[in-house]
């Protein structure tokens, strides 16, 4: 039977190229992970806007 691990949120904001992909991982509070995949013109509109609300 394999370990079991808890599921944690600790960790760094991941952001990865795969393929044609951009894969982006963000820890969650409470534990876990959203993994969220973006497209090149998604992830530039994603960076307008959070440029925008942070200043």
């Amino acid at each position: 039977m394999a370990a079991m691990k808890p599921r944690t949120g600790d960790g760094p904001l991941e952001v990865t190229k795969e393929g044609r992909g951009i894969i982006m991982r963000v820890p969650l509070e409470g534990g876990g992970r959203l993994v969220v995949e973006l497209n090149a013109t998604e992830a530039s509109e994603l960076s307008a806007a959070l440029s925008a609300v942070a200043g």
